[in-house]
């Protein structure tokens, strides 16, 4: 199964050092039934691409916690066995959580099949979206705004063997 581990770039660069994704459990997306039910699509690309979205807003929340990291949203998409990634049924089509799995353990970093990053133009609008994000939660439709502006820029997808460039953007 596909999941998508939001992290930060110092995030990804502990991962590098320890090996690991971790340790458990995990916060990761992945499509889920609630997943494919809110967005009513069949088609498996669009439905991953929905998780990875989600992935990349909790990437953002993390940036909003840690005002230290580089503005730039990091996801980790990685393959683990089927069953490793449970959703909680009690939050079921809450949209908040639509998608988000948990991963009782840690993953080898090795496990990974791509890593999503945004571009160094995408620094300025995802720092006003992490500032923005408290706001947007409590309803501010301005603030909400900003936070979608993030979206606006795509995540950069590069290959495992980039990580170790990656980390060094880190600081």
């Amino acid at each position: 199964m596909r999941v998508y581990v939001p992290l930060t770039l110092s995030g990804l660069a502990e991962a590098y050092k320890t090996g690991e994704l971790g340790p458990g459990p995990l916060v990761a997306y992945a499509v889920t039934p609630a997943l494919r039910e809110w967005y009513v699509s069949d088609d498996i690309e669009e439905l991953e691409y929905a998780a990875l979205n989600r992935a990349a807003l909790a990437s953002l929340r993390l940036l909003a916690a840690d005002p230290e990291a580089v503005r730039r949203r990091v996801v980790v998409a990685v393959d683990v066995p089927d069953g490793a990634a449970v959703a909680d049924p009690d939050r079921g089509l809450d949209p908040a959580a639509l998608g988000e799995v948990r991963v009782a353990r840690g993953v080898a970093l090795a496990k990974a099949a791509a890593v999503h990053v945004d571009a160094s133009d995408a620094e300025d609008d995802v720092a006003a979206g992490a500032r923005a994000l408290a706001a947007a939660d409590d309803g501010d439709d301005d603030a909400q705004f900003v936070v979608d502006g993030t979206e606006d820029h795509e995540l950069l997808w590069y290959a495992t063997q980039e990580i170790e460039n990656l980390v060094g953007l880190a600081g």
